[in-house]
Protein backbone atom coordinates (compact mmCIF):
# COMPACT_ATOMS: atom_id res chain seq x y z
CA UNK A 1 0.00 0.00 0.00
CA UNK A 2 2.52 2.60 0.80
CA UNK A 3 4.02 2.29 -2.71
CA UNK A 4 0.94 2.34 -4.54
CA UNK A 5 0.46 5.82 -2.53
CA UNK A 6 3.81 6.99 -3.35
CA UNK A 7 3.11 5.84 -7.18
CA UNK A 8 -0.55 7.74 -6.96
CA UNK A 9 1.59 11.09 -5.50
CA UNK A 10 3.91 10.76 -8.42
CA UNK A 11 1.70 9.89 -11.11
CA UNK A 12 -1.25 12.58 -10.20
CA UNK A 13 0.80 15.61 -10.41
CA UNK A 14 1.94 14.65 -13.68
CA UNK A 15 -1.48 13.36 -15.70
CA UNK A 16 -2.29 17.30 -13.92
CA UNK A 17 0.78 18.99 -15.53
CA UNK A 18 0.24 17.36 -18.77
CA UNK A 19 -3.59 17.91 -18.70
CA UNK A 20 -2.84 21.54 -17.83
CA UNK A 21 -0.08 21.80 -20.89
CA UNK A 22 -2.75 20.44 -23.22
CA UNK A 23 -5.38 22.96 -21.83
CA UNK A 24 -2.74 25.66 -22.66
CA UNK A 25 -1.57 24.64 -25.91
CA UNK A 26 -5.50 24.15 -26.92
CA UNK A 27 -6.56 27.81 -25.62
CA UNK A 28 -3.08 29.71 -26.72
CA UNK A 29 -4.42 28.43 -30.17
CA UNK A 30 -8.08 30.02 -29.38
CA UNK A 31 -6.81 33.42 -28.37
CA UNK A 32 -4.04 33.10 -31.31
CA UNK A 33 -7.09 32.88 -33.96
CA UNK A 34 -9.20 35.26 -32.48
CA UNK A 35 -6.55 37.99 -32.44
CA UNK A 36 -5.78 37.36 -35.99
CA UNK A 37 -9.93 37.75 -36.53
CA UNK A 38 -9.75 40.84 -34.47
CA UNK A 39 -6.83 42.35 -36.61
CA UNK A 40 -8.72 41.61 -39.88
CA UNK A 41 -11.48 43.08 -38.39
CA UNK A 42 -10.48 46.32 -37.76
CA UNK A 43 -8.70 45.89 -40.86
CA UNK A 44 -11.72 46.04 -42.54
CA UNK A 45 -12.98 48.97 -40.38
CA UNK A 46 -10.65 51.12 -40.75
CA UNK A 47 -10.55 50.49 -44.97
CA UNK A 48 -14.46 51.44 -45.07
CA UNK A 49 -13.31 54.40 -42.98
CA UNK A 50 -10.53 55.15 -45.86
CA UNK A 51 -13.00 54.92 -48.29
CA UNK A 52 -15.52 57.58 -46.58
CA UNK A 53 -12.45 59.79 -46.56
CA UNK A 54 -11.00 59.22 -50.42
CA UNK A 55 -15.08 60.17 -51.38
CA UNK A 56 -15.11 63.04 -49.68
CA UNK A 57 -11.72 64.03 -51.03
CA UNK A 58 -13.03 63.48 -54.78
CA UNK A 59 -15.95 65.38 -53.91
CA UNK A 60 -13.29 68.03 -52.93
CA UNK A 61 -11.10 67.66 -55.78
CA UNK A 62 -14.50 68.24 -57.89
CA UNK A 63 -15.22 71.49 -56.39
CA UNK A 64 -11.17 72.62 -55.93
CA UNK A 65 -11.59 73.17 -60.01
CA UNK A 66 -8.70 76.03 -60.75
CA UNK A 67 -7.46 76.32 -57.01
CA UNK A 68 -3.96 74.58 -58.00
CA UNK A 69 -2.57 74.61 -54.42
CA UNK A 70 -5.38 72.76 -53.26
CA UNK A 71 -5.81 70.63 -55.79
CA UNK A 72 -2.15 69.35 -55.66
CA UNK A 73 -2.84 68.99 -51.50
CA UNK A 74 -6.11 67.00 -52.29
CA UNK A 75 -4.39 64.51 -54.70
CA UNK A 76 -1.71 63.96 -52.10
CA UNK A 77 -3.61 63.20 -49.73
CA UNK A 78 -5.53 60.15 -51.98
CA UNK A 79 -2.10 58.97 -53.22
CA UNK A 80 -1.64 58.36 -49.31
CA UNK A 81 -4.88 56.38 -48.63
CA UNK A 82 -3.95 54.70 -51.92
CA UNK A 83 -0.97 53.37 -50.51
CA UNK A 84 -1.86 52.44 -47.36
CA UNK A 85 -4.88 50.42 -48.70
CA UNK A 86 -2.28 48.80 -50.73
CA UNK A 87 -0.20 48.20 -47.51
CA UNK A 88 -3.36 47.04 -45.72
CA UNK A 89 -4.20 44.48 -48.26
CA UNK A 90 -0.97 42.98 -48.29
CA UNK A 91 -0.76 42.78 -44.53
CA UNK A 92 -4.29 41.22 -44.85
CA UNK A 93 -3.48 38.62 -46.93
CA UNK A 94 -0.56 37.58 -44.76
CA UNK A 95 -2.79 37.52 -42.02
CA UNK A 96 -5.51 35.19 -43.64
CA UNK A 97 -2.77 33.04 -44.70
CA UNK A 98 -1.49 32.44 -41.05
CA UNK A 99 -5.31 32.42 -39.83
CA UNK A 100 -6.13 29.77 -42.79
CA UNK A 101 -2.82 27.35 -41.09
CA UNK A 102 -4.73 27.24 -37.50
CA UNK A 103 -8.72 28.09 -38.12
CA UNK A 104 -10.50 24.50 -38.38
CA UNK A 105 -13.54 24.95 -40.50
CA UNK A 106 -17.22 23.14 -39.26
CA UNK A 107 -19.63 22.28 -41.97
CA UNK A 108 -23.24 23.01 -42.39
CA UNK A 109 -24.74 19.98 -43.32
CA UNK A 110 -28.78 18.21 -44.06
CA UNK A 111 -28.81 14.63 -43.56
CA UNK A 112 -25.31 14.01 -43.49
CA UNK A 113 -24.77 16.36 -46.79
CA UNK A 114 -22.28 18.80 -46.53
CA UNK A 115 -23.21 22.71 -48.06
CA UNK A 116 -20.64 24.20 -46.60
CA UNK A 117 -17.86 25.12 -44.13
CA UNK A 118 -17.67 27.67 -41.46
CA UNK A 119 -14.43 29.44 -40.61
CA UNK A 120 -14.40 32.72 -38.63
CA UNK A 121 -16.41 33.75 -35.70
CA UNK A 122 -19.42 36.52 -35.33
CA UNK A 123 -19.95 38.45 -32.69
CA UNK A 124 -19.56 36.22 -29.54
CA UNK A 125 -20.69 33.12 -31.59
CA UNK A 126 -17.60 30.92 -32.93
CA UNK A 127 -17.73 28.96 -36.19
CA UNK A 128 -18.15 25.86 -34.39
CA UNK A 129 -21.69 27.31 -32.81
CA UNK A 130 -22.11 29.34 -35.95
CA UNK A 131 -22.14 26.35 -37.75
CA UNK A 132 -24.60 24.34 -35.66
CA UNK A 133 -27.47 27.04 -35.38
CA UNK A 134 -26.91 27.69 -39.02
CA UNK A 135 -27.55 23.43 -39.79
CA UNK A 136 -30.40 23.80 -37.05
CA UNK A 137 -32.04 26.69 -38.76
CA UNK A 138 -31.72 24.75 -42.13
CA UNK A 139 -32.95 21.33 -41.05
CA UNK A 140 -36.17 23.47 -39.54
CA UNK A 141 -36.59 24.91 -43.36
CA UNK A 142 -36.27 21.23 -44.67
CA UNK A 143 -39.08 20.16 -42.21
CA UNK A 144 -41.22 22.99 -42.41
CA UNK A 145 -44.39 21.34 -44.73
CA UNK A 146 -45.10 24.90 -45.64
CA UNK A 147 -41.76 25.29 -47.24
CA UNK A 148 -41.32 27.67 -50.68
CA UNK A 149 -37.78 27.99 -52.41
CA UNK A 150 -39.15 31.73 -53.23
CA UNK A 151 -39.28 32.56 -49.84
CA UNK A 152 -35.63 32.83 -49.07
CA UNK A 153 -33.58 36.34 -50.09
CA UNK A 154 -30.84 38.68 -49.67
CA UNK A 155 -30.95 41.36 -47.12
CA UNK A 156 -27.94 44.22 -46.70
CA UNK A 157 -27.68 44.82 -42.76
CA UNK A 158 -24.61 47.43 -42.31
CA UNK A 159 -22.26 46.03 -44.45
CA UNK A 160 -22.82 42.18 -43.96
CA UNK A 161 -25.66 40.27 -45.91
CA UNK A 162 -27.97 38.09 -44.45
CA UNK A 163 -29.89 35.13 -45.71
CA UNK A 164 -33.29 35.82 -44.89
CA UNK A 165 -36.67 33.37 -44.77
CA UNK A 166 -40.03 35.18 -45.67
CA UNK A 167 -37.95 38.27 -44.69
CA UNK A 168 -37.67 37.68 -41.21
CA UNK A 169 -35.87 34.81 -39.71
CA UNK A 170 -32.25 34.95 -40.42
CA UNK A 171 -30.62 31.45 -41.77
CA UNK A 172 -27.36 32.69 -42.17
CA UNK A 173 -25.51 36.30 -41.83
CA UNK A 174 -22.47 36.50 -43.93
CA UNK A 175 -19.53 39.07 -42.54
CA UNK A 176 -16.28 40.77 -43.97
CA UNK A 177 -14.24 37.91 -42.75
CA UNK A 178 -16.42 35.33 -45.02
CA UNK A 179 -16.07 37.16 -47.58
CA UNK A 180 -12.48 37.95 -47.02
CA UNK A 181 -11.80 34.27 -46.43
CA UNK A 182 -13.07 32.74 -49.44
CA UNK A 183 -11.89 36.43 -51.76
CA UNK A 184 -14.89 36.97 -52.49
CA UNK A 185 -17.81 40.01 -51.62
CA UNK A 186 -19.99 39.71 -49.24
CA UNK A 187 -23.15 39.60 -51.41
CA UNK A 188 -21.45 36.85 -53.51
CA UNK A 189 -20.86 34.81 -50.78
CA UNK A 190 -24.45 35.17 -49.96
CA UNK A 191 -26.08 34.10 -52.72
CA UNK A 192 -23.51 31.32 -53.21
CA UNK A 193 -24.94 30.26 -49.84
CA UNK A 194 -28.83 31.03 -51.00
CA UNK A 195 -28.41 28.83 -54.16
CA UNK A 196 -26.66 26.32 -52.24
CA UNK A 197 -29.98 25.81 -49.32
CA UNK A 198 -32.01 25.78 -52.22
CA UNK A 199 -30.76 22.81 -54.11
CA UNK A 200 -30.25 20.92 -50.77
CA UNK A 201 -33.66 21.09 -49.04
CA UNK A 202 -35.72 20.25 -52.64
CA UNK A 203 -32.85 17.43 -53.20
CA UNK A 204 -33.05 16.13 -49.91
CA UNK A 205 -37.38 16.90 -50.31
CA UNK A 206 -37.50 15.03 -53.70
CA UNK A 207 -35.07 11.99 -52.27
CA UNK A 208 -37.56 11.22 -49.42
CA UNK A 209 -40.98 11.30 -51.83
CA UNK A 210 -43.29 8.52 -51.62
CA UNK A 211 -42.41 7.76 -54.97
CA UNK A 212 -38.69 7.66 -54.57
CA UNK A 213 -39.60 5.94 -51.35
CA UNK A 214 -41.09 2.98 -52.83
CA UNK A 215 -38.69 2.68 -55.98
CA UNK A 216 -35.65 1.91 -53.65
CA UNK A 217 -38.15 -0.46 -51.26
CA UNK A 218 -38.79 -2.08 -54.63
CA UNK A 219 -34.50 -1.95 -55.69
CA UNK A 220 -33.38 -2.92 -51.72
CA UNK A 221 -36.02 -6.36 -52.26
CA UNK A 222 -34.51 -7.30 -55.69
CA UNK A 223 -31.05 -6.99 -54.45
CA UNK A 224 -32.05 -8.99 -51.79
CA UNK A 225 -34.12 -11.76 -54.08
CA UNK A 226 -30.29 -11.61 -56.26
CA UNK A 227 -28.40 -12.60 -53.33
CA UNK A 228 -30.60 -15.46 -51.62
CA UNK A 229 -30.66 -16.73 -55.64
CA UNK A 230 -26.30 -16.70 -55.25
CA UNK A 231 -26.64 -18.29 -51.90
CA UNK A 232 -28.53 -20.75 -53.65
CA UNK A 233 -26.32 -21.79 -56.28
CA UNK A 234 -22.98 -21.47 -54.27
CA UNK A 235 -24.81 -23.90 -51.40
CA UNK A 236 -25.47 -26.23 -54.99
CA UNK A 237 -22.22 -25.84 -56.39
CA UNK A 238 -19.97 -26.73 -52.98
CA UNK A 239 -23.10 -29.49 -51.97
CA UNK A 240 -21.57 -30.96 -55.72
CA UNK A 241 -17.68 -30.15 -54.95
CA UNK A 242 -18.15 -32.31 -51.44
CA UNK A 243 -20.03 -34.92 -53.33
CA UNK A 244 -17.05 -35.35 -55.43
CA UNK A 245 -14.19 -35.24 -53.26
CA UNK A 246 -16.21 -38.38 -51.18
CA UNK A 247 -16.80 -40.29 -54.35
CA UNK A 248 -13.20 -39.43 -55.45
CA UNK A 249 -11.55 -40.72 -52.21
CA UNK A 250 -10.32 -43.65 -53.18
CA UNK A 251 -7.57 -41.81 -55.52
CA UNK A 252 -6.07 -40.58 -52.38
CA UNK A 253 -6.49 -43.67 -50.29
CA UNK A 254 -2.57 -43.01 -49.26
CA UNK A 255 -2.90 -40.16 -47.76
CA UNK A 256 -0.39 -37.10 -48.37
CA UNK A 257 3.04 -38.87 -48.18
CA UNK A 258 6.40 -36.13 -48.50
CA UNK A 259 8.85 -38.67 -49.82
CA UNK A 260 8.15 -41.82 -47.69
CA UNK A 261 6.87 -39.18 -44.65
CA UNK A 262 3.17 -39.71 -44.31
CA UNK A 263 2.20 -36.17 -43.24
CA UNK A 264 -1.79 -36.90 -43.57
CA UNK A 265 -3.69 -40.33 -43.27
CA UNK A 266 -6.53 -40.68 -46.13
CA UNK A 267 -9.27 -40.02 -43.22
CA UNK A 268 -7.93 -37.43 -42.00
CA UNK A 269 -7.08 -35.97 -45.35
CA UNK A 270 -10.50 -36.48 -46.96
CA UNK A 271 -11.78 -34.54 -43.46
CA UNK A 272 -9.79 -31.61 -44.30
CA UNK A 273 -10.95 -31.22 -47.87
CA UNK A 274 -14.30 -31.54 -46.95
CA UNK A 275 -13.86 -29.19 -44.06
CA UNK A 276 -12.05 -26.73 -46.42
CA UNK A 277 -14.91 -26.90 -49.19
CA UNK A 278 -17.40 -25.58 -46.45
CA UNK A 279 -14.98 -22.84 -45.30
CA UNK A 280 -14.15 -21.54 -48.77
CA UNK A 281 -17.96 -21.74 -49.16
CA UNK A 282 -18.62 -20.06 -45.56
CA UNK A 283 -16.03 -16.66 -47.22
CA UNK A 284 -17.69 -16.45 -50.63
CA UNK A 285 -21.32 -16.32 -48.98
CA UNK A 286 -19.51 -13.98 -46.14
CA UNK A 287 -18.02 -11.67 -48.78
CA UNK A 288 -21.11 -11.25 -51.03
CA UNK A 289 -23.34 -10.65 -48.58
CA UNK A 290 -20.99 -7.68 -47.13
CA UNK A 291 -20.02 -6.07 -50.36
CA UNK A 292 -24.17 -6.17 -51.06
CA UNK A 293 -24.38 -3.97 -47.77
CA UNK A 294 -22.37 -1.02 -49.54
CA UNK A 295 -25.34 -1.11 -52.60
CA UNK A 296 -28.11 -2.26 -50.32
CA UNK A 297 -27.20 1.62 -48.19
CA UNK A 298 -26.28 3.26 -50.96
CA UNK A 299 -30.16 3.37 -52.20
CA UNK A 300 -31.48 5.19 -49.04
CA UNK A 301 -29.90 9.07 -48.26
CA UNK A 302 -29.85 8.49 -44.47
CA UNK A 303 -27.47 5.78 -45.17
CA UNK A 304 -25.91 6.47 -48.21
CA UNK A 305 -22.52 7.76 -46.08
CA UNK A 306 -22.25 4.56 -44.75
CA UNK A 307 -21.01 2.95 -48.51
CA UNK A 308 -17.86 4.43 -48.46
CA UNK A 309 -17.44 3.66 -44.69
CA UNK A 310 -18.02 0.05 -45.18
CA UNK A 311 -16.00 -0.21 -48.41
CA UNK A 312 -12.96 1.57 -46.63
CA UNK A 313 -13.11 -1.40 -44.34
CA UNK A 314 -12.42 -3.86 -47.05
CA UNK A 315 -10.31 -2.24 -49.27
CA UNK A 316 -8.32 -0.27 -46.83
CA UNK A 317 -6.67 -3.53 -45.06
CA UNK A 318 -6.36 -5.08 -49.15
CA UNK A 319 -4.30 -1.81 -50.03
CA UNK A 320 -1.95 -1.90 -47.19
CA UNK A 321 -1.71 -5.46 -47.18
CA UNK A 322 -0.86 -5.66 -51.09
CA UNK A 323 1.05 -2.18 -50.89
CA UNK A 324 3.24 -4.48 -47.88
CA UNK A 325 3.84 -7.27 -50.47
CA UNK A 326 4.81 -5.23 -53.33
CA UNK A 327 7.40 -2.88 -51.36
CA UNK A 328 8.35 -6.09 -49.71
CA UNK A 329 9.62 -7.94 -52.93
CA UNK A 330 13.18 -6.27 -53.06
CA UNK A 331 13.51 -7.73 -49.61
CA UNK A 332 11.73 -11.46 -50.14
CA UNK A 333 14.33 -11.83 -53.11
CA UNK A 334 17.44 -11.22 -50.99
CA UNK A 335 15.99 -13.88 -48.26
CA UNK A 336 15.43 -16.07 -50.89
CA UNK A 337 19.52 -15.22 -52.59
CA UNK A 338 20.35 -15.85 -48.49
CA UNK A 339 18.04 -19.11 -48.43
CA UNK A 340 19.60 -20.39 -51.42
CA UNK A 341 23.77 -20.04 -50.88
CA UNK A 342 23.10 -21.68 -47.31
CA UNK A 343 21.28 -24.81 -48.34
CA UNK A 344 23.63 -25.22 -51.21
CA UNK A 345 26.47 -24.49 -48.78
CA UNK A 346 25.16 -27.09 -46.14
CA UNK A 347 24.33 -29.82 -48.97
CA UNK A 348 28.32 -30.09 -49.79
CA UNK A 349 29.06 -29.68 -46.26
CA UNK A 350 26.40 -32.85 -45.06
CA UNK A 351 27.94 -34.69 -48.58
CA UNK A 352 31.94 -34.35 -46.74
CA UNK A 353 30.49 -35.31 -43.45
CA UNK A 354 28.45 -38.37 -44.75
CA UNK A 355 31.83 -39.69 -46.83
CA UNK A 356 33.42 -39.70 -43.59
CA UNK A 357 31.64 -41.33 -41.74
CA UNK A 358 31.12 -43.91 -44.40
CA UNK A 359 35.15 -43.87 -44.13
CA UNK A 360 35.22 -42.89 -47.75
CA UNK A 361 37.57 -40.19 -46.51
CA UNK A 362 39.34 -39.96 -43.85
CA UNK A 363 41.19 -36.96 -41.51
CA UNK A 364 43.78 -38.15 -39.23
CA UNK A 365 42.21 -38.10 -35.06
CA UNK A 366 38.73 -37.87 -36.30
CA UNK A 367 36.62 -40.49 -35.95
CA UNK A 368 34.28 -41.36 -38.29
CA UNK A 369 31.21 -41.46 -35.22
CA UNK A 370 31.97 -37.54 -35.00
CA UNK A 371 30.67 -36.98 -38.15
CA UNK A 372 27.32 -36.75 -37.99
CA UNK A 373 27.66 -35.05 -34.26
CA UNK A 374 29.57 -32.80 -35.81
CA UNK A 375 27.64 -31.90 -39.01
CA UNK A 376 24.71 -30.90 -36.62
CA UNK A 377 26.61 -28.48 -34.87
CA UNK A 378 27.90 -26.56 -37.84
CA UNK A 379 24.51 -27.27 -39.51
CA UNK A 380 23.21 -25.03 -36.14
CA UNK A 381 25.62 -22.51 -36.48
CA UNK A 382 25.02 -21.81 -40.13
CA UNK A 383 21.36 -21.86 -39.72
CA UNK A 384 21.63 -19.06 -36.66
CA UNK A 385 24.30 -17.54 -38.97
CA UNK A 386 21.38 -17.36 -41.60
CA UNK A 387 18.97 -15.94 -39.33
CA UNK A 388 21.42 -13.16 -38.52
CA UNK A 389 21.80 -11.84 -42.04
CA UNK A 390 17.91 -12.47 -42.73
CA UNK A 391 16.47 -10.90 -39.36
CA UNK A 392 16.85 -7.15 -41.18
CA UNK A 393 14.86 -8.39 -43.99
CA UNK A 394 11.91 -9.84 -42.08
CA UNK A 395 8.50 -7.93 -42.28
CA UNK A 396 8.27 -5.62 -38.90
CA UNK A 397 11.35 -6.86 -37.69
CA UNK A 398 12.58 -3.09 -36.92
CA UNK A 399 9.49 -1.96 -35.26
CA UNK A 400 9.58 -1.60 -30.78
CA UNK A 401 7.04 -4.77 -31.03
CA UNK A 402 8.79 -6.90 -32.70
CA UNK A 403 12.23 -6.36 -30.80
CA UNK A 404 10.19 -6.12 -27.60
CA UNK A 405 8.98 -9.83 -28.19
CA UNK A 406 12.52 -11.23 -29.55
CA UNK A 407 13.74 -9.72 -26.19
CA UNK A 408 11.07 -11.47 -24.44
CA UNK A 409 11.19 -14.58 -26.00
CA UNK A 410 15.02 -14.35 -25.77
CA UNK A 411 14.73 -14.14 -21.81
CA UNK A 412 12.10 -16.20 -21.20
CA UNK A 413 14.57 -19.63 -23.27
CA UNK A 414 17.42 -18.02 -21.14
CA UNK A 415 15.57 -18.35 -17.83
CA UNK A 416 13.94 -21.85 -18.61
CA UNK A 417 16.52 -23.79 -20.32
CA UNK A 418 19.28 -23.77 -18.16
CA UNK A 419 19.11 -27.36 -17.62
CA UNK A 420 18.41 -28.24 -20.98
CA UNK A 421 21.69 -25.85 -22.14
CA UNK A 422 23.69 -28.30 -19.34
CA UNK A 423 22.33 -31.46 -20.80
CA UNK A 424 23.50 -30.36 -24.50
CA UNK A 425 26.47 -28.99 -23.67
CA UNK A 426 27.18 -32.62 -21.70
CA UNK A 427 26.06 -34.72 -24.87
CA UNK A 428 28.88 -32.67 -27.18
CA UNK A 429 31.66 -33.35 -24.40
CA UNK A 430 30.42 -37.03 -24.25
CA UNK A 431 30.27 -37.24 -28.42
CA UNK A 432 33.58 -36.15 -28.31
CA UNK A 433 34.89 -38.24 -25.43
CA UNK A 434 33.10 -41.60 -27.29
CA UNK A 435 32.90 -43.78 -23.89
CA UNK A 436 30.24 -45.74 -25.45
CA UNK A 437 28.41 -46.38 -28.69
CA UNK A 438 24.74 -47.68 -29.55
CA UNK A 439 24.30 -50.90 -28.73
CA UNK A 440 27.22 -51.37 -25.70
CA UNK A 441 26.69 -52.58 -22.45
CA UNK A 442 27.38 -50.28 -20.00
CA UNK A 443 27.08 -49.05 -16.39
CA UNK A 444 25.83 -45.40 -15.40
CA UNK A 445 25.83 -44.82 -11.62
CA UNK A 446 23.39 -47.68 -10.64
CA UNK A 447 22.31 -48.53 -14.02
CA UNK A 448 23.43 -51.32 -16.06
CA UNK A 449 21.69 -51.79 -19.88
CA UNK A 450 22.53 -51.29 -23.32
CA UNK A 451 22.76 -47.78 -24.66
CA UNK A 452 19.41 -47.49 -26.90
CA UNK A 453 19.36 -44.18 -27.80
CA UNK A 454 22.12 -41.11 -27.83
CA UNK A 455 20.70 -37.42 -28.22
CA UNK A 456 22.05 -34.23 -27.58
CA UNK A 457 19.73 -34.32 -24.19
CA UNK A 458 19.50 -37.57 -22.77
CA UNK A 459 21.20 -41.34 -23.14
CA UNK A 460 18.73 -43.92 -23.04
CA UNK A 461 19.45 -47.49 -21.40
CA UNK A 462 17.54 -50.69 -21.90
CA UNK A 463 18.11 -52.95 -19.07
CA UNK A 464 18.18 -56.82 -19.15
CA UNK A 465 14.59 -56.56 -17.61
CA UNK A 466 13.42 -54.61 -20.63
CA UNK A 467 13.39 -51.51 -18.37
CA UNK A 468 13.71 -48.55 -20.55
CA UNK A 469 15.88 -45.71 -18.43
CA UNK A 470 16.47 -42.17 -19.80
CA UNK A 471 19.43 -40.82 -18.24
CA UNK A 472 20.06 -36.75 -18.49
CA UNK A 473 23.64 -36.00 -20.63
CA UNK A 474 24.66 -33.92 -17.37
CA UNK A 475 24.73 -36.95 -15.16
CA UNK A 476 26.03 -39.29 -17.72
CA UNK A 477 28.71 -36.78 -17.42
CA UNK A 478 29.24 -36.29 -13.59
CA UNK A 479 28.66 -39.92 -12.92
CA UNK A 480 31.66 -42.76 -13.29
CA UNK A 481 30.59 -44.80 -16.65
CA UNK A 482 31.78 -48.44 -17.06
CA UNK A 483 31.66 -49.94 -20.56
CA UNK A 484 31.48 -53.22 -20.65
CA UNK A 485 31.91 -53.86 -24.83
CA UNK A 486 34.43 -51.54 -25.48
CA UNK A 487 36.90 -54.93 -25.31
CA UNK A 488 35.10 -57.22 -27.16
CA UNK A 489 34.85 -55.79 -30.23
CA UNK A 490 37.55 -56.15 -33.45
CA UNK A 491 40.94 -58.10 -32.39
CA UNK A 492 40.59 -57.15 -28.72
CA UNK A 493 40.37 -60.31 -26.48
CA UNK A 494 37.09 -59.61 -24.74
CA UNK A 495 35.56 -59.32 -21.51
CA UNK A 496 36.76 -61.29 -18.48
CA UNK A 497 33.66 -62.68 -16.58
CA UNK A 498 34.88 -64.09 -13.00
CA UNK A 499 33.30 -65.19 -10.19
CA UNK A 500 34.44 -66.05 -6.70
CA UNK A 501 34.09 -69.67 -4.80
CA UNK A 502 35.21 -70.89 -1.34
CA UNK A 503 36.63 -74.77 -1.06
CA UNK A 504 37.93 -75.75 2.16
CA UNK A 505 41.32 -76.56 3.05
CA UNK A 506 41.62 -80.22 2.58
CA UNK A 507 40.85 -79.71 -1.20
CA UNK A 508 44.36 -79.40 -3.06
CA UNK A 509 44.41 -75.84 -4.96
CA UNK A 510 45.61 -77.89 -8.19
CA UNK A 511 42.38 -79.63 -8.06
CA UNK A 512 40.29 -76.61 -7.76
CA UNK A 513 41.97 -74.72 -10.43
CA UNK A 514 41.17 -77.41 -13.03
CA UNK A 515 37.62 -77.74 -11.80
CA UNK A 516 36.99 -74.36 -12.28
CA UNK A 517 38.59 -73.91 -15.45
CA UNK A 518 36.58 -77.11 -16.93
CA UNK A 519 33.21 -75.13 -15.54
CA UNK A 520 34.51 -72.20 -17.24
CA UNK A 521 35.36 -74.16 -20.52
CA UNK A 522 31.86 -75.95 -20.62
CA UNK A 523 30.29 -72.33 -20.20
CA UNK A 524 28.31 -70.78 -23.33
CA UNK A 525 30.03 -68.07 -25.25
CA UNK A 526 33.00 -68.13 -23.31
CA UNK A 527 35.88 -68.35 -25.66
CA UNK A 528 38.67 -71.34 -25.24
CA UNK A 529 41.15 -68.76 -26.09
CA UNK A 530 42.71 -66.79 -24.25
CA UNK A 531 42.15 -69.74 -21.86
CA UNK A 532 39.96 -69.14 -18.25
CA UNK A 533 42.19 -68.66 -15.34
CA UNK A 534 42.16 -68.68 -11.76
CA UNK A 535 43.44 -66.46 -8.93
CA UNK A 536 42.92 -66.92 -5.18
CA UNK A 537 42.12 -63.62 -3.65
CA UNK A 538 41.42 -64.65 0.31
CA UNK A 539 43.26 -67.39 2.36
CA UNK A 540 39.96 -67.38 5.24
CA UNK A 541 39.90 -68.76 8.60
CA UNK A 542 37.90 -72.38 7.26
CA UNK A 543 38.65 -71.93 3.59
CA UNK A 544 40.22 -70.55 0.84
CA UNK A 545 38.61 -68.08 -2.06
CA UNK A 546 39.03 -68.58 -5.67
CA UNK A 547 38.16 -66.37 -8.06
CA UNK A 548 37.52 -67.69 -11.94
CA UNK A 549 38.48 -65.25 -15.04
CA UNK A 550 36.83 -66.41 -18.55
CA UNK A 551 36.65 -64.22 -21.82
CA UNK A 552 33.74 -63.34 -23.87
CA UNK A 553 32.85 -61.10 -26.63
CA UNK A 554 29.16 -61.45 -25.72
CA UNK A 555 28.87 -58.78 -23.18
CA UNK A 556 25.07 -57.97 -23.84
CA UNK A 557 24.79 -61.65 -22.58
CA UNK A 558 26.60 -61.21 -18.73
CA UNK A 559 23.47 -62.42 -17.23
CA UNK A 560 23.16 -65.43 -19.19
CA UNK A 561 26.73 -66.42 -19.40
CA UNK A 562 27.03 -66.24 -15.72
CA UNK A 563 23.62 -68.28 -15.20
CA UNK A 564 25.55 -70.91 -16.73
CA UNK A 565 29.03 -70.50 -15.42
CA UNK A 566 27.38 -70.94 -11.90
CA UNK A 567 25.15 -73.99 -13.18
CA UNK A 568 28.28 -75.78 -14.93
CA UNK A 569 30.53 -75.05 -11.56
CA UNK A 570 28.19 -76.78 -9.31
CA UNK A 571 27.52 -79.68 -11.39
CA UNK A 572 32.04 -80.20 -11.90
CA UNK A 573 32.11 -80.05 -7.85
CA UNK A 574 29.16 -82.18 -7.17
CA UNK A 575 30.82 -84.62 -9.60
CA UNK A 576 34.11 -84.40 -7.96
CA UNK A 577 33.01 -84.68 -4.59
CA UNK A 578 34.28 -81.48 -3.71
CA UNK A 579 31.66 -78.88 -1.23
CA UNK A 580 31.70 -75.24 -2.12
CA UNK A 581 31.69 -73.93 0.93
CA UNK A 582 29.89 -70.54 -0.07
CA UNK A 583 27.65 -69.67 2.17
CA UNK A 584 27.33 -70.65 5.72
CA UNK A 585 25.04 -73.36 6.15
CA UNK A 586 24.26 -76.64 8.56
CA UNK A 587 24.39 -79.94 7.25
CA UNK A 588 23.72 -83.12 8.89
CA UNK A 589 26.16 -85.68 7.83
CA UNK A 590 25.21 -89.73 7.54
CA UNK A 591 25.30 -91.11 11.36
CA UNK A 592 23.62 -88.07 12.56
CA UNK A 593 26.15 -85.88 13.61
CA UNK A 594 26.15 -82.22 12.58
CA UNK A 595 28.76 -80.38 11.03
CA UNK A 596 29.10 -76.75 10.55
CA UNK A 597 30.31 -75.55 7.52
CA UNK A 598 31.34 -71.96 6.68
CA UNK A 599 31.85 -70.51 3.74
Amino acid sequence: MPFLRLLFLFLFPLYTFTASAQSNTTTAKQDSTTLSEALLLKDQQQQRIDSLVKQQLKKELASATGNTKKTIELEDKLRQLAVADSLRNIAQQQKLIQLKKTAKGYPVFLNHDTLFYIYTRTGSFNAKDRSAAIANKIEKLYNDPFFRPDSLSIAENEGSYDVLYKKSEVIVSIGNLDALWFGKSNQQLANEYLQKIKKSILDERNAHSLSNLLKRIALVALIITVLVIIVWLLNRIFRRSAALIMANKEKYVHGFRLKKIKIITAEHLETALLKLNTLIKIVFIVLIAYLSLPLLFSIFPETEAWTGTLLHWILAPLRSAGAAVVNYLPDLFKVLVIYLIFRYLLKGIRYLFYEVKRSNIQFRGFHPEWAIPTFNILRFVLYAFMLVLVFPFLPGSSSPAFQGVSVFLGILISLGSSSAISNIVAGLVITYMRPFKIGDRVKIGEVVGDVMEKSMLVTRIKTIKNEDITVPNSMVLSASTVNYSSHTKNEKQGLIVHYNVTIGYDVPWQKVYDLLTAAAVKTVHILDEPKPFVLQTSLDDFNISYQINAYTKEANRQALIYSNLLENIQDTFTAAGIEIMSPSYHVVRDGGKEDKTNG
